[in-house]
């Protein structure tokens, strides 16, 4: 059962480090909670992360057997991992995947070996302008192993015999995701997709994971006009699974975000989806532009998180992705740095009420009509426009009604109002709510 944000953050909130509102603290707490598990794109580091997830919000698990055809690609074999480490000829631990999960490359395959430093070398990556981190590595589809390690500790390796053991399975098995659905009044749907496949990572990955359960938890809470759907899937993989899975339904989505890299303390920056002007990129937008504080707009792009098997040409969804310091542009991407103390709970709280408030926006975004087009009705005596004439300066909200009135023809949509006006949507929707009170708007037009 979905948990409200009130009793998510009881819950998840340590005592003495509450925010403003908690939401930040819970979301970071969760974070720690989920960083020491070794996820990929597969396995069970995957289901150990998805069902901590299913105890705050209505998670179904999905299990998709390996060898599954999912348009061009198929679902690779579960990979699983107990143990990894590298021992030098005194018997001494000089890498353990028990210290951090970083240290084996995903889908190693087994090895247990002794070999020489000089063709071990051949099986380790370490950062040479970053020395003192671990780097991110995979190998998801061609069979291989290695270990990460920092660039000093590579240096420092001395020559000779070394012990080399990764106690792994690449075996058939599942690929597993998690799906929640809160529905609305309608059947469109709003999706909402993060990743969890990367392990010990906390802002590109965990920061997304635990502001989805948030979002969701709080979506959940009162009535909405649309549905909405959240997606917890590994990389790439998990989306071009869940698209295959669902082809013949995904002309309900009507909009959708990608969540990655929502902790640190960069400005947010919003990707646009393929098609530049949808009502989710306009919503974004408005949103950032009215927020004070720095944002960026960037074009789409092929390249990214999900939003690229989302926005594919043959299903063209309107989908961006909203995130803080953009992937690949912050020096702790994909290395041990990016740990719990790099993402900041104001940080993820900023983030969340930004995710809230464009999506508030396309909920309530409607296309009304006028119902007494012809010049303007008489405000004042509905109480809705000040008694006192002549002021130089028309407040925003008796501005705002002037600004609905003329343009509800049935062919602005509230957020058309807003963008054109200069206004806020929650002005501008406020203005409508009063009008339609007074029987002035009615719901109607080509608009959402």
């Amino acid at each position: 059962m979905t948990r409200s944000i009130a009793e998510l953050t009881a819950v998840l909130t340590e005592p003495g480090r509450i925010t403003r509102s908690g939401r930040g603290d819970a979301m970071h707490r969760l974070i720690v909670e989920l960083y020491p598990v070794c996820r990929s794109i597969t396995g069970d580091g995957m289901r150990t992360s998805l069902l901590r997830i299913k105890e705050c919000v209505g998670l179904t698990l999905h299990e998709v057997p390996t060898g599954t055809r999912v348009f061009d690609w198929l679902v690779p074999r579960e990979w699983n991992i107990r143990n990894g480490y590298i021992r030098n000829s005194r018997g001494e631990t000089v890498v353990d995947f028990r210290n951090s999960n970083l240290h084996v490359m995903s889908y190693s395959v087994p090895v247990k070996a002794r070999m020489p430093l000089s063709e071990l070398r051949h099986h380790l990556h370490s950062l040479p302008g970053q020395p003192d981190l671990i780097p991110y590595r995979t190998s998801y589809y061609t069979e291989d192993w290695g270990f990460c390690l920092s660039h000093a500790q590579l240096e420092s390796l001395e020559e000779g015999e070394y012990d080399v053991l990764i106690d792994s399975s690449l075996e058939p098995g599942h690929l597993t995701y998690g799906e929640a659905y809160i529905p609305g009044e309608v059947t469109d749907e709003i999706l909402i997709s993060c990743h969890c496949c990367h392990p010990s990572m906390c802002n590109d990955n965990l920061s997304g994971m635990a502001l989805t359960t948030f979002l969701a938890a709080g979506l959940s809470e009162g009535r909405r006009r649309l549905s909405y759907r959240f997606l917890f899937i590994p990389g790439a993989i998990g989306a071009i699974t869940w698209l295959a899975l669902n082809e013949e339904t995904v002309s309900r989505i009507r909009g959708g975000l990608v969540v990655a890299c929502v902790g640190d303390a960069g400005p947010m920056t919003y990707k646009k989806s393929r098609r530049g002007d949808s009502e989710i990129d306009r919503a974004a937008a408005h949103v950032l532009k009215h927020s004070g504080k720095p944002f960026s707009i960037r074009e789409f792009s092929p390249y990214g998180y999900d939003e690229r098997q989302y926005c594919s040409p043959g299903f063209n969804l309107p989908v961006g992705s909203l995130t803080r310091t953009p992937h690949g542009e912050f020096p702790q991407y994909h290395t041990s740095a990016d740990n719990p103390d790099f993402v900041r709970a104001e940080s993820l709280e900023e983030s969340l009420a930004a995710y809230m408030e464009i999506l508030e926006v396309v909920d309530t975004n409607q296309t009304y009509m006028n119902t007494n087009p012809h010049c303007e009705p008489e405000l004042g005596r509905r109480g809705l426009y000040a008694s006192t004439g002549g002021q130089t300066h028309t407040p925003d909200d008796q501005m705002a009604l002037l600004w609905v009135l003329n343009l509800s023809d049935g062919n602005y949509s509230l957020l058309d109002i807003a963008e054109r006006s200069g206004m806020t949507f929650q002005t501008i929707s406020r203005a409508a709510g009063r009008l339609r009170e007074h029987g002035l708007l009615k719901k109607g037009g080509v608009g959402p």
